[in-house]
Formats: C-alpha cells, sequence, structure tokens
C-alpha cells in the first residue's frame, strides 16, 4: 500500500518545504479494488489516516469533483520515430477530451530542452492545437523536466498532478534521480509516469509511489489511449481527507519529515495515496 498527502493551498511554502506552522493537512487518496478499479461511495468513517504512527482524526471530507491542475510532459526525442511520436500526440489529444472543462492543463515537450508548449490553462483546444505537428527533437533530460513539471503545476490550487509519457531512460539531465525524488517529495503533486517500453524503469516505478500516483507501461502505442482515460478515471474518483496533526507525536524533537499512512476497514481495498510531507523548522 502507497500512503500520501497533500496541503491545503493556504499553506505557505517556505524555502521548498511545507511550513511547520500549518495547521491542515489535506490528503488525496485514491481507493482501489482487487481488480484495480476506483471505489467509490465511501464515507469519512471508512478511511483511519495516521500520522507519523499516530491516528488522526478526519475533520474535513470530500469524494471527487476536486478542481485539477495537470501538467502533461511529452517525450519527443529522437528515440521516438515520427510514426510513434503522432501515435503519442493522438493519444495525449484524447487525453485532453477526458478532462472536465473547469481542469486545468500545461503542455511540456521534453528534447533536449523542456519547451513549454502551453500555460497553465483551461483553454483544452490550445492544448490539443499545440501538440499538432510536434516532431522528434533532441535526447531526453527526464530528471530534470519532471522537476520543471513540478515547480510549473505546484502553485495552483486545488489536486496538482503531472502525467509523464517517455519511451526511455534519462538522458543529460543536470540533476539527478536522487534530488528528482527528493523534490517530489517536497511538494504535493500527484506522478503518473507512463513508460513507452515493457517494464516502468526502477525510478519512475518509485517516483510514482512517493507522490501517491502509479506507473504505467505500454509498450504497444494502440493501448496508450486507454492507458490516459484510466489515470484520468482514477483522477476524478479520489477522496479528499483533512486534518489537523496532533501537537504530540512519535518523531523526535526537530525532525521535518512527516509520515502519513491511509487505510480503509473494508477488506480487500487498497489505498494509494503520498508518503508523507516535511515540515518547515
Amino acid at each position: 500500500m502507497c500512503i500520501g498527502l497533500a496541503l491545503s493551498a493556504t499553506a505557505p511554502l517556505v524555502g521548498g518545504q511545507f511550513a511547520s506552522g500549518v495547521s491542515l493537512v489535506e490528503v488525496y487518496a485514491s481507493v482501489l479494488d482487487a481488480g484495480g478499479e476506483p471505489v467509490t461511495g465511501l464515507s469519512a468513517d471508512d478511511f483511519i489516516v495516521e500520522e507519523d504512527g499516530r491516528r488522526q482524526q478526519v475533520q474535513t471530507f470530500a469524494a471527487s469533483d476536486f478542481p485539477l491542475s495537470l501538467a502533461i510532459a511529452v517525450d519527443r526525442s529522437f528515440s521516438l520515430s515520427p510514426a510513434r511520436l503522432t501515435q503519442v500526440v493522438y493519444a495525449v489529444q484524447r487525453l485532453l477530451g477526458d478532462l472536465r472543462d473547469e481542469d486545468r492543463v500545461t503542455l511540456l515537450a521534453i528534447g533536449s530542452e523542456v519547451e513549454v508548449l502551453t500555460p497553465l490553462s483551461t483553454d483544452h483546444r490550445a492544448a490539443f492545437d499545440a501538440l499538432t505537428g510536434l516532431t522528434p527533437w533532441g535526447t531526453t533530460p527526464l530528471f530534470d523536466a519532471t522537476t520543471q513539471a513540478i515547480a510549473r503545476v505546484q502553485e495552483a490550487s486545488g489536486r496538482r498532478a503531472l502525467i509523464l509519457v517517455t519511451d526511455g531512460d534519462d538522458r543529460y539531465s543536470a540533476s539527478t534521480a536522487a534530488e528528482m525524488l527528493v523534490n517530489a517529495r517536497r511538494h504535493d503533486v500527484l506522478v503518473y509516469p507512463v513508460s513507452l517500453r515493457r517494464t516502468s524503469p526502477p525510478v519512475l516505478v518509485e517516483l510514482a509511489g512517493v507522490t501517491g500516483a502509479r506507473a504505467t507501461a505500454t509498450p504497444q502505442l494502440d493501448a496508450l489511449p486507454a492507458a490516459l482515460a484510466s489515470i484520468a478515471r482514477e483522477l476524478r474518483m479520489q477522496y479528499l481527507l483533512g486534518y489537523v496533526p496532533s501537537a504530540a507525536g512519535s518523531q523526535p524533537a526537530g525532525s521535518q519529515w512527516r509520515a502519513i499512512a491511509v487505510r480503509v476497514a473494508t477488506p480487500g481495498l487498497r489505498v494509494r495515496a503520498r508518503e508523507g510531507y516535511y515540515a518547515g523548522r
């Protein structure tokens, strides 16, 4: 079971970390059945939330229909042939059609540099058009692109997510895999890596896990539209749990990392959410 959180939009950021004075912690969670399908119809009483092993009282609760700010980063490096990139573009354009009118989206293209195709906006048509004619170019600075995409969507309100579509490993990033993972832990953006190969690279599996999302591998590009639609469906069927952290906890004094665990009492259901958050000094 993966676990996790997102802090409220009112929580200030200090040096890239969540401020320790924040009063409300918000946890976005996906609940899945044995077949991996999202589960709806749960209430606050169905959830158990712990911080540093100490049970917390759920004080705010909501299901589905939260505002979504989504970054979509598309690998357009030379390792993708023009024909395969055309298929990727088609799948991402289909994904745009699955978003709600009020969802905001920004598009990034990953080549030797990370290009912002469209700013964060509800103008899905502009995003659709920006993808048309995209051609292969450059290498794949995947770690840098992930860090930049998280930064672009972090300041938005509501839920924040990144869908990262790539066919390869990192090439020539200025940042390391470890630095990318630390950055992801310090923010509250769900990262859904979609690998266009048989298996997802371990670093992308870890990236998804620490943010409360999931990694997907789709070597057959004709299955990519369905894979992206599945992510969109999961994002529409999440739960929001809010609590005020207990004054006392099991963490040593001065420790910054706050581990969060979320589960449900119903047997056979899995919860996917973020692992925790950093509290400021």
